[in-house]
């Protein structure tokens, strides 16, 4: 039988050197989906992926465009938009992968909603920062209008700042998992999902303006679809400590036990390699489960156990 995989694309696996026109994204997802392609003989394949960049162009032209006749969809629609327009890039270069070798792929995209608990701690504390940046006095006015939390952004200007919650259910997750079977890859939980919280009694869905982390989003989607594999597809080919020093080092094969102390060490970035670090120790917990780091030039090696950063319990 096929190892059941998740792939977990960076939202900047999709952009080099900072192009953002459709052209040159759909370019760059040509690329992924002919390595999507060669891995589906061997493996079922579910992709999720980030939108960081997508969903910011979307929300800036939202903002800019916006009237009274057409007032500027809320954050969490953005999210579903950005699901539709990079479900379509992967899922056309998929397809093109395949007809290349003269076959016809099986490849669907699910707009994913992702349950998160409205309780979250998150939502007091909102710290991710989307959309375009303002200056000080035009993000506090708008702050008054629009009720957004805003904040200082790096010494770049003040941007928006939203929760970054965790997630708890994937609503699709039943649709996802028999579509798997089918032999169909399937691609959902982009940009971390569509966050929803749902009532108590009537199970009902809300959205909400969040942004979920897509690394914990794809680990969920892992378990939930009883993959064999996780990994983050990331911009560098492992996991590094002492990362940018003369004794930078390279992991290789490591267990959750090291990573969890390097972890504690503050050897990795928060808003960077730490959600990846921490979804691949969560995934490989379990037994028989594989937590994967590595970049899309070698991820056929390391799904080989040649490359990369490989974490076992």
């Amino acid at each position: 039988m096929k190892k059941r995989v998740v792939l977990a694309l960076g939202g900047n696996a999709l952009q080099k050197n900072g192009e953002a026109t459709a052209e040159a994204q759909k370019k760059v997802a040509t690329e992924v989906g002919e390595v999507i392609a060669s891995l589906a003989g061997k493996y079922e394949i579910i992709v999720a992926h980030g939108n960081g960049p997508q969903v910011g162009n979307i929300l800036i032209h939202e903002e800019q465009a916006s009237t009274e006749k057409a007032p500027a969809m809320p954050l969490e629609t953005t999210v579903a938009m950005s699901q539709g327009q990079i479900g379509y890039w992967l899922t056309q270069a998929i397809n093109n992968a395949f007809a290349k070798n003269g076959k016809k792929a099986k490849v669907a995209t699910i707009i994913s909603q992702i349950v998160v608990d409205r309780d979250d701690p998150a939502f007091k504390n909102p710290t991710k920062p989307i959309g375009q940046f303002y200056n000080e006095k035009q993000a506090k006015a708008l702050a008054k209008v629009t009720g957004w939390t805003v904040k200082e952004d790096a010494g770049r200007g003040w941007r928006r700042v939203v929760a970054s919650p965790k997630p708890i259910d994937i609503v699709e997750k039943r649709t996802i998992l028999e579509l798997v079977k089918d032999g169909i890859i399937v691609i959902a939980a982009g940009g971390g999902g569509i966050p929803v919280t749902r009532t108590k009694v009537l199970k009902r869905l809300k959205g909400v303006d969040a942004v979920i982390d897509k690394d914990y989003a794809a680990e969920k989607l892992a378990e939930e679809t009883r993959a064999d594999i996780f990994v983050s597809v990331t911009a560098v080919p492992n996991v590094f400590i002492n990362y940018g020093t003369p004794e930078q080092t390279a992991l290789h094969k490591v267990t959750i036990k090291e990573l969890e102390n390097y972890r504690r060490h503050n050897q990795f970035k928060a808003g960077s390699m730490l959600p990846k670090v921490e979804a691949a120790i969560k995934f490989a917990s379990k037994k028989d489960r594989i937590g994967i780091i590595t970049d899309i030039e070698h991820l056929s090696e390391t799904l080989q156990g040649k490359a990369g950063t490989i974490v076992k319990k």
